[in-house]
């Protein structure tokens, strides 16, 4: 049993693995090479990391404890910006990759943020309506004394929401005793949430893959894509395919497993199947798959939208898609990488791919700090803009030193990481 724990992948050593594999090519630039290493050494270390049990009262009367996290990687180029989590598997590794993830994946897109990531150890569906409230507030009263527009701005992340979000910024300004919606972005529309963030993460992502497919000269017309998590970005990444890649949906899965469809899904169909049954298995006239049989599906498009660590050097070698589109963090091991690189799979890292959802809390949290508010293509339209020239800026640089795109995208975003501390005076 020991060895099995000793050989499972950790999300914060491949995090910190992913840092060093640029820092050889980074160091020639720095004249003080020691230096230089202590930068290196305090970009894979967060600055702080909170934990806590929170205890609530069910609705039988007993009182129950779940542990919970927040981790602040890194704001030398700003506040600290990231999801919280509510998942059975949440772990203080996973949030300290993600919120690193989170300073890489800000960095590359060029907006003003560092990296933080929350979560609590819980299964929300257990919960009733009334106890998912206790504890979404009991974690804002846990992190309040952390977090605010101008520290630390957390957002929804796994299995929370808009409302989870609208019950934490209520708790979180009865705390501080004012009226402040930029503490909290993912909010729903009536209390300050922006227009166009409930896709965004999708819609980013496939604005991303419509640039490489250009560079492949992939015709997306007559493309395919499966698509592994049906989440909000497993859903919106189904169902604006059509319209911004006008590519076909042949397989979606979600925990439960998957289906296949040669001749394409009806995704709101798929969807009614779901609420109704609480899973897209034995949707009518579909083959029942796998999760990791749609990872190894004969498409053009694949995309990853659940968890971490899913592509490993063990199933590398199976992918056949053209282009692996990670909208899910941490997805594809470091191993994989090499493995997919050399295959000459496409690959859009994460923090570049799914680098919609952050963009659009950006803009929340600029329309909560002006109290004015853009109209939906106008958020579009911005969107559209901060993910080409991200694409580009990764691309070229992993073509300038021959190394994969994720390579590429660590070395746009460490150098802008280390830029910021290096002008702040922090090593």
């Amino acid at each position: 049993m020991l060895y099995y724990f000793l050989i499972m992948p950790s999300p914060f050593a491949n995090a910190k693995k992913q840092i060093d594999a640029v820092v050889d090519i980074l160091a020639e630039y720095y004249p003080d090479k020691s230096k230089f290493r202590k930068v290196i050494e305090s970009i894979k270390t967060p600055q702080k990391v909170f934990k806590r049990n929170l205890s609530i009262r069910t609705d039988n009367g007993k009182a129950k404890k779940f542990m919970a996290f927040r981790s602040q990687h890194n704001d030398a180029r700003g506040p600290f910006k990231g999801g919280i989590r509510f998942h059975s598997e949440v772990t203080e590794d996973e949030v300290k990759a993600l919120s690193t993830w989170m300073s890489i994946k800000c960095a590359v897109v060029g907006i003003p943020y560092g990296g933080g990531k929350g979560g609590i150890i819980v299964d929300p569906q257990k919960l009733s309506e009334s106890e998912l409230e206790q504890l979404s507030k009991k974690y804002a009263e846990f992190i309040a004394p952390f977090v605010g527009p101008w520290k630390d701005v957390p957002a929804p992340d796994v299995y929370t929401n808009p409302q989870i979000m609208a019950w934490m910024l209520d708790e979180f300004q009865k705390i501080k005793g004012s009226h402040d919606p930029g503490m909290i972005t993912g909010k729903p529309l009536a209390i300050g949430g922006s227009q166009g963030r409930e896709d965004a993460t999708a819609r980013g992502s496939l604005y991303a893959t419509r640039e490489a497919a250009k560079l492949l000269k992939l015709d997306l017309k007559k493309a395919t894509v499966a698509i592994q998590g049906f989440g909000n970005a497993g859903y919106f990444l189904a169902k604006l395919c059509p319209e911004i890649l006008g590519a076909k949906v042949v397989a979606v899965s979600d925990s439960k497993g998957g289906i296949f469809s040669e001749e394409g899904l009806d995704i709101d169909k798929v969807l009614a199947h779901k609420k109704k049954t609480g899973s897209v298995n034995c949707f009518p006239k579909t083959k029942k798959i796998s999760n990791e049989e749609i990872l190894e599906l004969e498409v053009d498009i694949l995309f990853p939208a659940a968890l971490e660590d899913v592509i490993t050097k063990e199933n590398a070698s199976k992918i056949k898609a053209k282009i692996l589109g990670e909208a899910a963090n941490g997805p594809t091991t470091p191993e994989a990488d090499e493995i997919l690189y050399k295959k000459g799979v496409f690959v859009i890292p994460d923090f570049l791919c799914n680098a919609g959802g952050v963009t659009v809390s950006y803009f929340e949290w600029v329309q909560n700090l002006y109290n004015y508010y853009w109209e939906l293509d106008t958020v579009h339209k911005r969107l559209e803009t901060k993910m080409v020239k991200a694409f580009k800026s990764v691309v070229e640089t992993a073509k300038k030193y021959k190394v994969n795109n994720r390579m590429g995208a660590y070395i746009v975003a460490v150098e802008r990481v280390a830029e910021a501390m290096k002008l702040r005076g922090w090593v």
